[in-house]
C-alpha cells in the first residue's frame, strides 16, 4: 500500500526532485531576499511543470514533492505550496471563468497566490473571522476589516479571501472571494517574520466584490478553507519530515567525520542512540504523513483526524530532530548560513501556520470522540 511503501517509480521521482531542487532551484533561492516573493523562483518551478501538478496530484504526490524539494531547498518548497494553497480553492471550486483567468498563470508561474484566512484577531480560531462584507446591492458587496499573517501578501497577484457574509457566528456565514491584489480599497505590508518567506498584513476599506468572485456558495465558505486544509495540512508535515530527513544525514555525515576523545563521535554510545532516535522519529512521522495523504485520495471519512495528526506529529518531530541535530553538531550549526542554523529558522513556523499544535489536538480529540458517539 502507498501508505507504508512507495513503487519505484515514486522513489526515482523523489530522487529526481532532490536534484532538481539542489541543481536549479537552490542558486535562484540564494540570490533571492529574505521576506520577499521570489519570483525567478516561481517561474522556474513552473518551468518544471511542479506548479501544474499542484492541480493533477493526488494528496500523497504533493506530499512526496514538498517533502524532496524541502530536502534540498525548504525556499522552493514554500514557493510551491504557498501557490498551491492560494489557488487549489480557485482550482476546487472556481468558475470557469475564474480558473480560465487565474490558474494558467499560476501553473506558468507568472502569478502569485494568497490563502488569505487568518486575522489579528482570528489566528488558530479561524471561525472567529470578523472581516466584514457588507451588501452593496445585489450580488454585491464591500470588504471592510483586516487580514494577518499571510503569506505572499503584501506581493501576491490575487487572494482567496474569507469574509463574513452573514450574521451567524462561529463557522455559519463565511463566504470565498477570490479578490485581485489591484482592487481600489485594498492595501498590504509587509511583517518583518522570523519565517524567511514573505509574510503580510492586508487592510480592506470597502474593497468591492461581486457574485462574479465568489468561490464555491455564499455562506459557506468555510468549507472551502477547510477543505483546503484538509488537503495540504499532510503536506505541511511533509515539509517537516524533509527538513527532518536533512538534519538527520546531516548528522549522520558529522557524528562519522568528527573526530572526539579518542575517536569518532558515532563511537560514543550516547550519540548514537541519539541518531536512533532521530531516524525512528523521521521515520514514524514520515509514514503517519503517507497515510494521511493516502486515506485523503481514497476519500476516507476519517480525513480530518488523519489529516491533524500527521500534520501534529511530524512538525513536532522536525522541531526535535532539527534541535538535537544542533546540539550534536555544536557551535559550527548556530553559525549564520550552516545548513542547520537555516533548518533551525524554518523549522519552528509550520507548528503554528495553517492550525497550531494545541488545535490540531483540539481537532483529533473531537473526532475521535465524535466518532466515538456515532459507535454507541
Amino acid at each position: 500500500m502507498p501508505a507504508f511503501s512507495l513503487d519505484p517509480a515514486q522513489t526515482a521521482w523523489c530522487a529526481e526532485l532532490r536534484a532538481l531542487a539542489a541543481d536549479r532551484l537552490r542558486p535562484l533561492a540564494e540570490k533571492g531576499e529574505p521576506g520577499q516573493v521570489n519570483r525567478p523562483l516561481i517561474a522556474e518551478l513552473g518551468r518544471l511543470g511542479l506548479l501544474d501538478r499542484l492541480f493533477t496530484s493526488g494528496a500523497l504526490d504533493l506530499c512526496l514533492m514538498r517533502e524532496s524539494l524541502a530536502y534540498a531547498c525548504t525556499e522552493a518548497e514554500t514557493a510551491l505550496a504557498l501557490q498551491g494553497l492560494g489557488a487549489h480553492p480557485v482550482h476546487a471550486h472556481g468558475t470557469p471563468a475564474q480558473r480560465d483567468r487565474w490558474l494558467g498563470r499560476v501553473g506558468e508561474g507568472s502569478a502569485v497566490a494568497a490563502f488569505a484566512l487568518s486575522e489579528p484577531g482570528a489566528g488558530s480560531d479561524a471561525a472567529a473571522l470578523a472581516l466584514t462584507a457588507r451588501p452593496d446591492g445585489p450580488g454585491r458587496w464591500r470588504l471592510t476589516g483586516e487580514k494577518c499573517w499571510i503569506s505572499n501578501a503584501p506581493e501576491a497577484d490575487f487572494y482567496t479571501v474569507f469574509a463574513r457574509t452573514g450574521g451567524a457566528a462561529g463557522a455559519r456565514g463565511v463566504t470565498a472571494f477570490l479578490v485581485p491584489a489591484d482592487r481600489p480599497g485594498l492595501t498590504g505590508t509587509a511583517l518583518d517574520m522570523l519565517s524567511p518567506h514573505p509574510i503580510g498584513a492586508l487592510a480592506f476599506d470597502a474593497v468591492p466584490v461581486t457574485a462574479d468572485d465568489v468561490l464555491g456558495e455564499v455562506d459557506r465558505g468555510f468549507r472551502v478553507a477547510m477543505g483546503t486544509l484538509n488537503l495540504f495540512r499532510p503536506s505541511v508535515g511533509a515539509f517537516a519530515v524533509g527538513m527532518a530527513q536533512a538534519a538527520l544525514d546531516a548528522t549522520l555525515a558529522h557524528t562519522a567525520r568528527r573526530d572526539a576523545f579518542g575517536g569518532k563521535l558515532k563511537d560514543l554510545q550516547t550519540v548514537a542512540h541519539e541518531v536512533a532516535e532521530l531516524a525512528l522519529r523521521t521515520d514514524a512521522a514520515r509514514l503517519m504523513v503517507h497515510a494521511a495523504a493516502s486515506a485523503h485520495d481514497a476519500g476516507a471519512p476519517d480525513v480530518p483526524k488523519r489529516a491533524a495528526m500527521a500534520k501534529l506529529l511530524a512538525t513536532e518531530t522536525a522541531q526535535y530532530v532539527v534541535d538535537r541535530a544542533v546540539q550534536l553538531h555544536g557551535a559550527r550549526a548556530l553559525q549564520r548560513g550552516h545548513l542547520l542554523e537555516h533548518l533551525y529558522r524554518e523549522v519552528r513556523a509550520p507548528r503554528i501556520y495553517e492550525g497550531a499544535s494545541e488545535v490540531q489536538r483540539g481537532i483529533i480529540a473531537k473526532e475521535l470522540y465524535a466518532a466515538w458517539e456515532g459507535n454507541r
